[in-house]
């Protein structure tokens, strides 16, 4: 209390914003965020996963990765060794981890959660609205589970198929049901935050793959992972459901339960009651189906954007780098290893998108997304050219550090702009009566992408060279900046009628 009371006399706040400031300090946003960072941590563990493990299966590796190049006193690096294959030798008691994969078996391994999303996206949302937000939430940690009980016990390629479509199930229902949660529990003021807070902590999840991948064998590290999603179901379990969908399903008094929950003894719950009522019944009124998304020139503008952002989102090969990190340093033949230096690349998006979520209302969001697709051409162009002159035999002092430094700028110039705020925008864009089904074309497109990326990527590699198929991605980043700079409209500062009537202008 004496620590709000000194932050109230700084700022000059008359009330605690209690998602944004007691995010800190409310018992049941404590609850929330740990909500924020399992479901993503989750989605970002089942993400990078391939990253660290597919080289090890490639490779038949089932001991402990090499950490001789952590540069430990020997006699710490012997000791540290000798626990590790202990602690391995135990969690890898299955018989997996005893076959290879082809480079086309890896890619389809790889791009299999990109299925499973595009199947579970949509559903998601309708099974929250049938059964509640914390249930569906609770349901998702199932496929996760089956996920890595299915690795840690595959015996073949068909087993990894399995498992990556269950993780991609429950990766693709996440995604929409924790922040569908978070936004019918938070504040207004305090959303956008607390959704790049979402995409923090799947970058988390992905930072712990890469370190704990570099550590442990692919079964160890799938036996590790097994943990998260049992976590996160057990929190979910101690939730309340949301105030909006108590209120639609006509249960008042558990939502004035959970609203004070959330906001706390002295707010004016019945205020608030009463515009979520208002709202709800506005909603019910307008019902929209595939034929509204084109019915005005403000829907098809806002569908335009919206799909466009999706579109340039997953062609900068976004995912190709979380998927693949490792492999893209082994292929680069680089002295740092490649298990290091994915981790660098992780630590280094995990605090990006700490700081993009503290500084993404300072400037316009064209703004962000116009500095983050050049920074990223850039940076693929880079990329493109030390393959380039690698394949060329022509190298120098200090070109070895090009692909790591032109992966962290990538990420930071992805983390800033084109990862949270196409998401952003999409919510703003779409017009109350099609934002239901605009947005789940919208997610079901995204997910084709990562599809269509995640799958392609390693064949155009090795087909046309990694010189080639960074300098595509380049291009295409190129004309994504053009798409933002003549059509996406700013929508920062501005309210939701504002914008409509900006789009039917």
């Amino acid at each position: 209390m004496k620590r709000w009371k000194r932050l109230k006399k700084r700022t000059n706040i008359s009330e605690p914003s209690v998602v944004g400031y007691t995010l800190v300090y409310s018992h049941g946003d404590y609850n929330t965020r740990l909500l924020v960072s399992l479901g993503a941590v989750c989605a970002g563990t089942g993400l990078a996963w391939t990253s660290p493990v597919l080289p090890q299966i490639q490779m038949a590796a089932t001991n402990v990765s090499n950490i001789t190049n952590l540069n430990l006193n020997e006699t710490i690096l012997t000791n540290l060794t000798q626990v590790l294959e202990n602690v391995t030798q135990t969690l890898n008691s299955s018989d997996s981890g005893v076959f290879k994969l082809t480079e086309s078996e890896g890619s389809l391994v790889g791009s299999m959660l990109a299925i499973g999303a595009l199947f579970s996206a949509i559903p998601g949302g309708y099974i929250a609205d049938r059964i509640g937000r914390r249930n569906v939430n609770i349901l998702i940690a199932i496929p996760y589970i089956l996920n890595w009980l299915l690795i840690v016990f595959a015996t073949g390629p068909m087993m990894l198929y399995i498992a990556r479509f269950f993780a991609g199930l429950a990766t693709g229902a996440v995604c929409v049901t924790a922040p569908m949660y978070i936004g019918e529990i938070a504040e207004v003021s305090v959303r956008g935050t607390l959704g790049s807070f979402f995409q923090m902590f799947l970058c988390f999840g992905i930072f712990l793959t890469y370190l704990v991948g570099a550590l442990l064998s692919w079964v160890g590290l799938s036996w590790v992972l097994l943990i998260i999603p049992i976590l996160f179901a057990i929190a979910m379990y101690f939730m309340p459901d949301t105030p909006i969908y108590l209120i639609k399903c006509g249960r008042r008094s558990e939502a004035e339960k959970s609203l004070r929950y959330f906001r706390g003894p002295d707010h004016n719950l019945c205020t608030e009651l009463k515009v979520i009522e208002a709202n709800i019944a506005k909603g019910e009124e307008k019902k929209a189906g595939l034929k509204d998304l084109v019915a005005s020139r403000g829907n098809r503008k806002a569908m335009i954007s919206a799909l466009g952002l999706m579109l340039f989102q997953q062609m900068s090969g976004i995912n190709a780098v979380i998927f693949y990190t490792v492999p893209i340093f082994h292929s680069a033949g680089t002295s740092m290893s490649a298990d290091v230096a994915a981790v660098t690349v992780s630590i280094v998006q995990f605090i990006i998108a700490y700081v993009a979520a503290m500084i993404i209302d300072k400037h316009d969001r064209r703004f962000y997304l116009m500095l983050s697709s050049i920074g990223m051409m850039v940076c693929l162009a880079a990329l493109g050219l030390y393959f380039h002159l690698k394949v060329n035999n022509i190298t120098f002092a200090g070109l070895g550090m090009l692909p790591l430094g032109s992966l962290v700028l990538f990420i930071v110039s992805f983390s800033l702009g084109f990862g949270p705020i196409p998401w952003m925008i999409l919510s703003e864009l779409l017009a109350p009566e099609i934002k239901g089904v605009g947005s789940g074309i919208a997610v079901m497109t995204n997910w084709l992408l990562v599809f269509v990326v995640t799958f392609s990527f390693p064949l155009m590699n090795s087909g046309l060279g990694g010189h080639i198929t960074f300098y595509i991605f380049a291009v295409i980043l190129l004309i994504g900046t053009a798409f933002v700079y003549y059509y996406v409209p700013e929508t920062k500062g501005k309210t939701l009628n504002e914008i409509q009537l900006l789009l039917n202008k």
